[in-house]
């Protein structure tokens, strides 16, 4: 055994959830091998990440890993994360979600986390289909592609996710491939030293749902097309713009440190523990200090007002 896969084998639930149910060429395994590596070449043990996912194929990624793991509700994955994140800053939360998780029921839950920074590093396997559900067309489905629910080709745009992650205010922007193994194990590097919400959108292939209803003729063509279609950002960014068209930008986005909420929420508590301390201690110290001596109250009598002994005198 190498040790590459060694070091897989060791970060993997052997005895509980295998053999695995992703089908052959599936970009999925690429994605968690990339995670494992980067995991391991932080330096972080097991017990400080917490992996959640999803629903879909996506969603059984979670699962295999030998991590504080989660497997959630349909769309909640962001969700589960935050409360987490809010509860134990110093865990490193990842969350795994497939595009229909993260973009259809779930795209509000991804707008509000990249608007609100929480220091949660979501990653989006992007097959451009619903996979496990039998093929349907999801919101990253491109447009005229096929499906099982668009038989004449889609309709509809499909969304953008590093467009969307980039104006909802999200900390780190990263695209990759399941082609590109090298590139995304050092994005997942970048994104888990990064504070703040860090996206990063990959792109699997589905051969089984996808690829065949779209006319590639095996799973090694849909990574042929990877390859050939994908150009680093910097260079996509010095084409001319007629120059761009069936190119997709992969790589580096966005990177930035803005503090993530949790911090900016720890320094609220601190300050109100500070001023709640303040106050104790001045109560404390009020209750230490001697009381004045009480003033003796003056006699009415010395005020002019008769006493009883006066009208004594006088009668």
């Amino acid at each position: 055994m190498s040790e590459v896969t060694q070091l897989i084998h060791h970060y993997l639930r052997h005895n509980k959830k295998f053999p695995h149910m992703l089908c052959a060429g599936c970009g999925h395994g690429i994605l968690l091998g990339s995670l494992i590596r980067s995991v391991h070449n932080a330096g972080l043990s097991k017990d400080e990440v917490v992996v959640i996912s999803g629903i879909g194929c996506s969603g059984r990624l979670a699962v295999y890993v030998d991590f504080n793991t989660i497997h959630t509700t349909h769309g909640r994955a962001l969700t589960f994360a935050t409360g987490i994140k809010m509860a134990n800053p110093e865990l490193v939360v990842i969350v795994l979600m497939g595009d229909g998780d993260a973009l259809s029921i779930g795209g509000n839950h991804l707008i509000h986390a990249a608007r609100r920074n929480i220091g949660v590093n979501a990653i989006i396997l992007n097959n451009e289909i619903y996979g496990m559900t039998g093929g349907q067309c999801s919101s990253t489905t491109p447009q005229d592609c096929f499906s099982m629910t668009t038989p004449f080709g889609q309709l509809e745009k499909s969304f953008d996710i590093v467009d969307m992650a980039l104006a909802s205010g999200a900390n780190f922007v990263a695209r990759t491939t399941a082609f590109h193994a090298q590139l995304t194990d050092e994005v997942i590097g970048q994104a888990l030293a990064n504070p703040g919400f860090n996206l990063i959108e990959f792109f699997s292939p589905c051969h089984t749902q996808y690829g065949r209803k779209n006319k590639y003729k095996n799973a090694i063509a849909m990574y042929q097309d990877l390859k050939s279609k994908t150009m680093d950002v910097d260079k996509y960014k010095a084409l001319e713009e007629s120059k761009r068209e069936g190119v997709m930008p992969i790589g580096v986005f966005l990177k930035r440190d803005d503090p993530a909420l949790e911090t900016r929420y720890a320094g609220v508590r601190a300050k109100l523990q500070e001023a709640k301390q303040k106050k104790a201690e001045a109560a404390k110290a009020a209750q230490a200090k001697p009381a004045k001596a009480k003033e003796p109250k003056p006699d009415k009598g010395a005020k002019g007002k008769e006493t009883k002994q006066d009208k004594g005198d006088k009668a």
